[in-house]
């Protein structure tokens, strides 16, 4: 039989040039990948949001390699030369936390190495949303993150009444100080669904409270959190909310077949496939 496994690569080797995503520990330095650290290791320069935060992972490492700052702010000429460099040398991309382009910057970056054909590798790794997702015991094989809820609170009810029908988990990312607004109006617009609250995540006092929103606003009212937070809510139907199935159906029935959307439907509120599927082809008639 043929081996067909790739070759350990040679450490002593630099990185091929062009861009490597990186992702690094959100709070336990023990999680940061083998691979993680040989791309670390041998690149050219590494670009991150703020070079004090990755300064202190590399110290950790024992890594000294050459940073640059990249964050939200950077300017088109900033990225233009961060681009070029890509071009001779191996630049890696790492956020302060978890994987880069995940509610951080860096998406327009790797659409413009792509179109200019400069090589792009993504290392998997530590991601809060995902970790929050495990823990919670909300429904998983179906979700959307969502990324930050605006801080504003007619933004926040906007978005959230957005996807009050999406039939999956929802995952938010928010922080310590506003958790209790937006536990206030998810009380208010969800009352009877099931909601997570994530924190500290891999730390030593990591945390993943489950209840209703009420209960859980209760809770961090008596005892505010601090740092960013993991905010889940399960779908529609988990908690005995009550839902419309046709309404469920219609939305399915727009971009899938009878078949799919009546299995959607029923992987989302636990209805039966075959009544479901019956419903859908009279809507589709009707």
């Amino acid at each position: 039989m043929t081996d067909t496994r790739k070759p350990d690569p040679d450490l002593s080797e630099p990185l091929k040039p062009g861009l490597y995503i990186v992702a690094t520990p959100i709070g336990n330095l023990g999680d940061i990948t083998l691979r993680a650290v040989d791309m670390l290791s041998r690149c050219g320069r590494i670009a991150c949001e703020d070079t004090r935060v990755t300064g202190k992972l590399l110290k950790h490492l024992g890594i000294s390699k050459p940073l640059i700052r990249f964050d939200d702010h950077a300017s088109e000429q900033a990225s233009s030369k961060l681009l070029e460099m890509m071009a001779g040398e191996a630049i890696v991309l790492v956020s302060d936390a978890g994987t880069p382009l995940i509610s951080d910057p860096g998406y327009r970056l790797v659409r413009e190495a792509r179109d200019r054909g400069i090589s792009v590798t993504s290392l998997p790794g530590p991601c809060a949303a995902i970790v929050g997702m495990t823990l919670s015991g909300l429904p998983s094989d179906r979700f959307l993150f969502a990324g930050f809820l605006p801080p504003k609170d007619k933004a926040r009810r906007d978005m959230l009444e957005e996807l009050e029908r999406v039939p999956a988990s929802l995952i938010f990312y928010e922080t310590g100080p506003r958790l209790t607004k937006s536990l206030a109006v998810l009380a208010e617009i969800w009352p009877d669904r099931e909601v997570a609250v994530a924190r500290e995540l891999t730390k030593l006092y990591e945390e993943c409270r489950t209840g209703s929103a009420a209960d859980l606003l209760e809770h961090y009212e008596a005892e505010p959190p601090k740092g960013e937070i993991v905010l889940l809510v399960g779908p529609p139907g988990t908690s005995g909310e009550e839902i419309d199935p046709d309404e469920l159906l219609r939305e399915a029935l727009a971009d899938h077949k009878p078949s799919q959307a009546a299995a959607l439907v029923a992987k989302a509120t636990g209805l039966d496939r075959k009544e479901l599927y019956a419903r859908a082809m009279e809507l589709k008639r009707g």
